[in-house]
């Protein structure tokens, strides 16, 4: 039960093989009996996880039931859902009580789905490693000595370790691809827009998108099925088409054209990650698909600009969590000032605290031209240099990340080194593309490696095509950390 995919338990719920109840009930037990190790949970509601459950099979049993009926999916904790306690991985959250959905839990229980639980994450998603969380740090479940990657690591390590079939998470500058990678499983970042963000707690509005977490490019089909839909209550949100990419998932692949970027192909690149990649590349020529080579120019600049851009942008978002409207309040102050500055200082973890004091000094007066204009210029080169680069092939691919998982600890004082983490994903976030993760090797110490997709706008189900095409002759989706096996 615990390998199957939510393709395989949807058509077993149909079968009536098991009810919804006997499903959530055991991912429930296995997933309380790996958090001590893993951490991977924050919240869990049998009560209400259960009652949902029962819901989806009475529906079941009506014979109309969705390819997410009676499926437990659990939640990034930066997702508000009502009746839940949500605490984006801070103190400063740590008892609210979200009176209302955010629209994509909203689609996904209008689909039948079962909330099984919140899952740990880097404090406001501001982290590569999820080791800053007011929660703790997760665990690697392929070694429980390493990070899980982040801010997504929660939903990363739990989908890895069997503790559920599939979860939500959120990537600002890859935090859905990069733990994805270090967990070995799969994970998409739509086209900035098509996944409402009403409801995702902010980090960066620009750049924040949220997204599917399984464990193969099938599963991210049915999910972001799911996922997309236009919600009049995000002013970002996207009107377009229905797209049916469960369907589309089996299109060929014989022609497509893969740009392959010389500056993701870099000498800093672990030489294993460097033969996965070279390995998963050949596979794709067997399958049809040409290479060819695409210049991104400015993409080795998108660190710089990320890291200017983003804390700006946090800084204000990060501006309401006062001690007033909600959340947590300094329990001793002197005046108004005294209790904002307390509440604050209490409140935010270090990383929280580093990344608004970056953005507030590049916003201020006499820098703000210097720093902030001039990465928004950068951004838009970089955007400029894909739209070319798309000219000659239709998906880009390279490393999603230049290691494999790190030691817990190992960066946490060295703040850019931990930066460099996302070296590979924080462009398609700059540019708004979509972007994917999926397994595609292991180093020489038994830890996965992730292959990256980058499509054009819109194009998710051409890239959830060429993943699945490339997972029916690997299987490298389906491999289990050991010590998780049963």
């Amino acid at each position: 039960m615990f390998d199957k995919t939510v393709k395989e338990l949807g058509d077993a719920l149909r079968r009536r093989e098991f009810s919804s109840i006997e499903l959530t009930q055991a991912f429930l037990d296995r997933s309380k009996s790996l958090n001590g190790a893993i951490n991977a949970y924050i919240t869990f509601d049998e009560e209400q996880t259960l009652a949902q459950a029962k819901a989806a099979d009475e529906t079941l049993l009506k014979g109309k039931p969705t390819p997410l009926t009676g499926i437990p999916i659990s939640h990034k904790d930066i997702w508000c859902a009502k009746d839940w306690i949500t605490t984006c991985g801070s103190k400063m959250l740590e008892n609210f009580r979200s009176p209302y959905d955010a629209h994509v839990i909203k689609r996904f229980n209008d689909y039948g789905a079962v909330i099984q639980g919140k899952t740990n994450m880097d404090e406001f998603a501001m982290g590569s490693s999820n080791e800053t969380s007011w929660f703790g740090v997760v665990k690697n479940p392929w070694d429980l000595s390493r990070v899980p990657g982040g801010s997504s690591g929660g939903s990363a390590a739990a989908i890895a370790a069997g503790m559920t079939p599939a979860a939500t998470g959120t990537d600002t500058g890859g935090s859905i691809r990069q733990p994805a990678a270090l967990c070995g499983i799969s994970g998409l970042k739509p086209t900035y827009g098509l996944v409402s963000r009403y409801g995702m707690i902010a980090f960066a509005s620009s750049l924040d998108q949220g997204g599917p977490m399984a464990k193969s490019a099938e599963d991210l089909a049915i999910l972001l099925e799911a996922m997309v839909d236009f919600d009049a209550k995000d002013s970002t949100s996207l009107q377009n088409k229905p797209v049916d990419y469960a369907s589309s998932i089996n299109d060929s692949i014989a022609r497509l054209r893969i740009g392959i970027p010389k500056e993701y192909f870099s000498d800093h690149i672990a030489p294993d990650i460097q033969k996965s990649i070279e390995q998963a590349l050949q596979e794709y020529q067997k399958l049809g698909a040409t290479l060819v080579d695409v210049d991104l120019p400015t993409s080795p600049l998108s660190v710089a600009a990320y890291y200017v851009i983003a804390p700006a942008e946090a800084s204000s978002n990060l501006s309401r969590f006062d001690g007033v409207r909600y959340g947590y309040r300094a329990p001793e102050y002197s005046d108004l000032n005294d209790m904002y500055a307390k509440t604050r200082a209490q409140g935010f973890g270090a990383e929280v605290k580093r990344r608004i004091l970056i953005g507030t000094y590049v916003l201020s007066h006499g820098y703000y031209d210097a720093y902030y204009i001039k990465a928004q210029k950068i951004r838009r080169l970089i955007s400029q240099d894909f739209m070319r680069a798309f000219r000659t092939c239709d998906l880009i691919m390279s490393p999603t990340t230049p290691s494999t998982a790190f030691k817990i600890g190992e960066k946490v004082s060295d703040p850019v080194q931990m930066y460099l983490s996302d070296t590979f994903t924080i462009a398609a976030n700059l540019a708004g593309l979509p972007a994917m993760s999926i397994p595609c090797g292991f180093d020489q110490t038994n830890l996965p490696i992730g292959l990256q997709l980058i499509g054009n706008y819109f194009n998710e189900a051409k890239m959830l095509a060429a993943a699945h095409q490339y997972q029916r002759v690997t299987d490298w989706h389906l491999k289990k950390p050991p010590s998780t096996t049963t």
